[in-house]
C-alpha cells in the first residue's frame, strides 16, 4: 500500500472593485479595454426580459462597436425562474453559440440575474470570469455583493450554489428610475436590515431621508449603496464562506424566505423580508434585546419604505411554519434564528456564533399572532 500526497496549498486573491454612480456603461467598456478580464473577447450576456431592452441591448451594441463578441441569453424574469432549469437552459444556449472557457458572463440585471449568471459562470468551462452589472436597488444592497450565487428548488431556496466572486461590480443608480414603485420599495429592505444589524446612525439618515431616497435623488442614492456596501463588506471580509458572522447577514430571512415561497412569489423578496424583519423583532422583543419603542421604529422605517409589516390574508400560516425548516441556519433539524441587539447590533450568543435555537413552538406563536393585511 502507498500514500500519493496531493499539495495544492495556495493563496487565491478574489478582491474586486464596487464601482457607484451614473450611466456606467461607457465606464464598463473602458475597463474592458484596460484589461479588467484579461484578453477576453467574448462576453454572454445575461439579463432577464424586463432589463433586456432597457440596458442589456444597449451595452451588447456598445460591446460590438468596440470589437468585442457577445451574444444576449435571455430568461423570463421572476423570482419563479431562478432554478436549475433555467441555468441548465442558459448553459446550452452558451454552447449552442460557441461558448468556451475563453469567454466571460456579464450579468445585467437585478438580483436573480446576479445569481443566476455568478452560479453559471462558476461552473461552466469549470469556471469563468463574470461581471454585475446591477441595475435594481436590491441588487445593489445585497445580491451584487458578496460572491454567493444559487439557485431556488421548490423544496428550499439558494441552498444549491457556490461562492464565486465576480471581477468588479457596477451599481448603476441612473438605472433605479425606471424601477416600479414596489421594486424600488422591495429594494430598501435590505437597506434597512443592513441599518438594523450594523448602524444605527445610518437606520436615522434613512427614516430622515427615505423621501428623497424613493424619489430618486441622486445624493441620498448615492449615499445609501455606498453605506450597504461598507456594511456588507465589513461582514464577507470576516466571513466569506459564511462560516459564522455572515449568518448576520440573514437577519429577517428566516421568516422572509419561508414566506416568499409560501406566496408562490406573489410577494417580491423585499416585501417577504420586511415581514420577516418584524417577525424577528417580535422575537428579538420577546427575549428581551430590544425595547417595544425599537420594534415600533422598525415597523415604521419599514412602512415607510412602502413595504408590508403584516402577514397576507391568503397565506396559510402553518404552513409558513413548516417551511420555516429550509433556512439555511437549520442544524440537526433545530430552527436557528439571529436576533438584532437594540438597533444597529445583533447578537453574540457565544464567540463567533450569531444565530440561537429556537422552539417551533415560539416561532408558531408570533407567526399566528402577527397582522393580517
Amino acid at each position: 500500500m502507498s500514500v500519493f500526497q496531493v499539495e495544492l496549498k495556495k493563496i487565491v486573491d478574489d478582491s474586486y472593485d464596487i464601482e457607484t454612480g451614473f450611466e456606467l456603461e461607457e465606464k464598463l467598456i473602458r475597463d474592458l479595454r484596460n484589461g479588467l478580464v484579461g484578453g477576453v473577447r467574448k462576453f454572454a450576456i445575461i439579463t432577464d426580459s424586463i432589463v433586456k431592452d432597457l440596458y442589456a441591448v444597449p451595452i451588447y451594441q456598445m460591446l460590438l462597436e468596440a470589437g468585442y463578441q457577445a451574444d444576449l441569453f435571455v430568461f423570463e424574469a421572476g423570482e419563479k425562474q431562478k432554478t436549475r432549469k433555467t441555468k441548465e437552459e442558459l448553459e446550452d444556449a452558451m454552447l449552442a453559440k460557441g461558448y468556451r472557457r475563453d469567454c466571460c458572463i456579464l450579468a445585467v440585471g437585478g438580483g436573480v440575474v446576479t445569481d443566476l449568471a455568478g452560479f453559471v459562470a462558476g461552473t461552466y468551462g469549470r469556471g469563468v470570469p463574470f461581471i454585475n452589472y446591477a441595475t435594481t436597488l436590491l441588487a445593489a444592497a445585497d445580491a451584487s455583493v458578496g460572491g454567493k450565487t444559487a439557485v431556488d428548488t421548490p423544496l428550499a431556496t439558494n441552498l444549491i450554489g457556490l461562492f464565486n466572486q465576480p471581477k468588479k461590480v457596477y451599481l448603476d443608480i441612473a438605472t433605479w428610475k425606471t424601477l416600479p414603485e414596489r421594486q424600488l420599495s422591495s429594494g430598501m429592505a435590505e437597506t434597512i436590515k443592513h441599518a438594523i444589524l450594523a448602524d444605527e446612525s445610518f437606520f436615522h439618515y434613512l427614516e430622515e431621508h427615505m423621501d428623497e431616497i424613493l424619489a430618486n435623488e441622486r445624493e441620498a442614492c448615492e449615499h445609501i449603496a455606498q453605506v450597504n456596501c461598507q456594511i456588507k463588506y465589513q461582514v464577507v471580509m470576516k466571513d466569506e464562506r459564511e462560516s459564522g458572522l455572515r449568518e448576520i447577514l440573514n437577519l429577517g430571512h428566516t421568516v422572509g424566505r419561508a414566506i416568499e415561497t409560501v406566496s408562490d412569489y406573489r410577494l417580491l423578496h423585499g416585501e417577504a423580508v420586511s415581514i420577516g424583519l418584524v417577525a424577528e423583532a417580535e422575537l428579538a422583543l420577546r427575549l428581551g434585546y430590544i425595547s417595544e419603542d425599537q420594534k415600533q421604529a422598525v415597523e415604521a422605517l419599514l412602512q415607510k419604505a412602502g413595504l408590508p409589516t403584516a402577514i397576507p390574508h391568503n397565506i396559510d400560516r402553518e404552513a409558513l411554519v413548516q417551511k420555516l425548516y429550509t433556512d439555511k441556519k437549520v442544524r440537526d433539524g433545530k430552527l436557528r434564528f439571529v436576533v438584532q441587539k437594540g438597533i444597529g447590533s445583533v447578537v453574540e450568543f457565544q464567540e463567533g456564533v450569531f444565530a440561537t435555537p429556537i422552539e417551533e413552538s415560539v416561532a408558531r406563536e408570533i407567526i399566528m399572532k402577527m397582522k393580517e393585511i
